[in-house]
């Protein structure tokens, strides 16, 4: 099984920074793509952005130009580092981790609130 803990999610002000964290843990093959979506109250859950184990990134538009992601292949780490935030950045943002194209993983969420 594989074991998905998100840090770094908190409160901040519009224009402000915060960097997510992803740490995984079990049974993690070498191939695997790792991201980061969110859901906001009402909404469906979106996709942010995602990395392959390869470096390869993949973004939403609406975070384009402003988060950036990241990996530590080494630590099974993901991270997102978010800037410029708007208030429409407000969502749990949860941690995923795909295998083999049919082995999916999430974390619990971290809460990430964007005041005006």
């Amino acid at each position: 099984q594989v074991q998905l803990v998100e840090s770094g999610g908190g409160l901040v002000q519009a224009g402000g920074s915060l960097r997510l964290s992803c740490a995984a843990s079990g049974i993690i093959y070498r191939i695997n793509t790792m991201g980061w979506y969110r859901q906001a109250p009402g909404k469906e859950r979106e996709l942010v952005a995602e990395i392959t184990s390869g470096g390869s990134t993949n973004y939403a538009d609406s975070v384009k130009g402003r988060f950036t992601i990241s990996r530590d292949n080494a630590k099974n780490t993901v991270y997102l580092q978010m800037n410029s935030l708007k208030p429409e950045d407000t969502a749990v943002y949860y941690c995923k981790l795909s295998q083999w194209g049919t082995m999916h993983y999430w974390g619990r969420g971290t809460q990430v609130t964007v005041s005006s």
